[in-house]
């Protein structure tokens, strides 16, 4: 069991040594509201992590998944503020991301354009697109019938946290029982074996594009809901974000291989980094120097693992 989960748990432990620390160290860093504030602002983030995730294991990249969250973020929230329930809004950001990732997925499924050459280049446009639209401002005034569902901030939050866990509950049934989730991890392993075997790889690479697209949308709708601020620059990083916590949690860069539990951990590895370190006295310059080093140590640890097996 260890063997096969050897990556959960070598991340699982440094998350378990880290709390440690703050226990012995800040054990005020438990405080009942302060987790729940970090769990609450992770779930947005784990969800694009799940979406980010297939798209590695089909041995692809998307880095526009910060400038499509900015974009449904802004027209979910324009939507509340026109009086859209926030089930109507989600339900409208959902698809406006997954077009954007259609549109990646049409360029490198079937234009056959590698994937980081165009999500660089729609990371770009979308941003400046948002940016010109709305001329770089901030939506405010946004009514309490939108706001944390219109339920207040207590059950909000857990309405959010519940989400996001059924998305990696739902994620991780279909990738492990699904025939098409098995697809993926085909498409990642051997493209050429994938098809020859009768599967429709393109196809596969376009799905996750689309799923990615959606998944990020609907994250921008958790996000709109609890932030009384919407900025055109709130998924700036966002990318950096999702793509360590999916391969901190054992997601092979290389594709084909990785399971998505390990997303929970990595992105609760990554978003226990800041406050921890804030906690524990050091300058904030350290946060990315730490997952820097972290995603450093995840891809040379899954570098090794593939020599070793050839």
């Amino acid at each position: 069991m260890i063997a096969r989960y050897k990556r959960e748990f070598s991340v699982s432990l440094a998350l378990g040594l880290l709390l440690l620390v703050l226990g012995i160290r800040r054990p005020d860093f438990f405080q009942g509201r302060n987790i729940l504030f970090l769990v609450t602002d992770a779930a947005p983030t784990l969800i694009v992590a799940v979406g980010i995730a297939l798209v590695i294991i089909a041995r692809q990249i998307d880095i526009s998944v910060g400038s499509q969250l900015s974009i449904c973020v802004v027209v979910a929230g324009l939507a509340g503020r026109a009086g859209w329930s926030a089930p109507a809004a989600a339900g409208m950001a959902i698809l406006l991301g997954a077009a954007m990732g259609c549109l990646n997925g049409l360029l490198v499924a079937f234009v056959n354009l590698p994937s980081i050459v165009v999500t660089l280049a729609t990371l770009v446009i979308f941003r400046q697109t948002l940016l010109y639209w709305g001329e770089g401002e901030s939506i405010q005034n946004l009514p309490a019938t939108f706001q944390w569902f219109g339920a207040g901030q207590a059950v909000g939050q857990w309405l959010v946290i519940g989400i996001s866990g059924a998305v990696l509950a739902v994620a991780m049934a279909v990738t492990n029982y699904v025939p098409a989730g098995r697809a993926i991890y085909a498409t990642g392993s051997d493209f050429e074996a994938a098809r020859l075997a009768g599967l429709k790889p393109k196809w596969v690479t376009f799905g996750v594009f689309i799923l990615l697209g959606g998944l990020t949308g609907l994250a921008a709708s958790l996000e709109a809901v609890r932030k009384s601020q919407l900025g055109p620059k709130l998924g700036d990083g966002l990318e950096m974000r999702v793509i360590a916590a999916a391969v901190v949690g054992g997601i092979a860069i290389s594709g084909g291989r990785g399971r998505l539990i390990g997303c929970l951990i990595g992105v609760a590895l990554l978003q226990t980094i800041a406050p921890a370190l804030n906690y524990l006295g050091f300058p904030p310059e350290w946060e990315k120097a730490c997952q820097g080093l972290i995603i450093l140590l995840a891809v040379a640890s899954d570098a090794f693992d593939r020599k070793k097996g050839h």
